[in-house]
């Protein structure tokens, strides 16, 4: 089906599901994609930033808590649902209709052990919750731009409180975010320095990864092995991720530096 699949509205931003070539895709108060499944493959991971989100992977490869702020299609939940069984994943999202498009349209599962959805504002959520990921996602957008409730420094301080000690926060910003520069000086201001930037293969979304805790650099050969690894099991292009992370950060001959010469 090609077009709008659902409108739902209400005091949050409008929730819209189009449908084109095999693809649904989630649209939060605007045209721009938040989240999609490819039918034929639902628990695979279709749009390129969500995929990059999972580098974090390449640093932490088996986290016990996963915690995500921003719900969107539940495509990174689901993924994670039913690839990473050895995870268990909180997602906190605001919008019922964003939940209630998830679970009639994507096929989000329902509430388990390793699955809880908190109907909830992130912004209030992680402050109240310390010391409780191994891993915080921050997916949160309106009306195509970062929430700014979720991108201030006492927020990126919550988040570093929220991770336990090494955890990582992985942050998706759209690439020509306008505050993108203010946004990464608090993150690193929070995390001391210890960020990396990943653009998604598209090039449309920029992926900070912040490091709470961990080496302050880690060894070429050593991440090349285990880009091949997560290849393998994934499906994903984790070796390109490491190309990608080599470019555009700071490095030497035989490490990735992590934190900031």
């Amino acid at each position: 089906m090609k077009g709008l699949r659902r409108w739902l509205a209400g005091k949050h931003s409008s929730v819209e599901v189009s449908e084109k070539r095999g693809v649904r895709a989630l649209h939060l108060g605007g045209p721009a994609i938040q989240s999609a499944i490819r039918l034929s493959r639902p628990d695979e991971l279709e749009l390129h930033y969500t995929q990059a989100m999972m580098a974090f992977l390449l640093f932490e490869p088996a986290p016990r808590d996963i915690v995500m702020i921003g719900l969107g299609g539940g495509s990174i939940a689901r993924f994670v649902s039913a690839r990473m069984p050895e995870s268990r994943m909180t997602v906190v999202e605001i919008n019922p209709r964003v939940l209630a498009a998830a679970r009639s349209l994507f096929g989000l599962p329902t509430d388990c052990e390793r699955l809880a959805i908190a109907l909830e504002d992130g912004a209030k959520w992680v402050p109240a919750h310390r010391d409780c990921a191994d891993v915080l996602l921050l997916d949160a957008f309106e009306d195509g731009e970062s929430v700014r409730a979720l991108a201030t420094q006492a927020f990126y301080e919550g988040c570093r409180e929220t991770l336990r000690r090494r955890g990582i926060l992985v942050v998706n910003f759209i690439a020509e975010e306008r505050r993108f520069g203010k946004y990464m000086a608090r993150i690193e201001e929070a995390f001391d320095g210890k960020v990396l930037c990943l653009p998604a293969q598209d090039r449309v979304n920029m992926i900070v990864l912040a490091f709470k805790g961990g080496p302050t650099r880690v060894a070429l050969d050593s991440l090349k092995t285990a880009a091949r690894a997560l290849k393998r099991r994934y499906g994903m292009p984790f070796d390109h991720f490491v190309t990608d992370l080599l470019e555009l950060n700071t490095r030497t001959a035989a490490y990735l530096r992590i934190e900031r010469p």
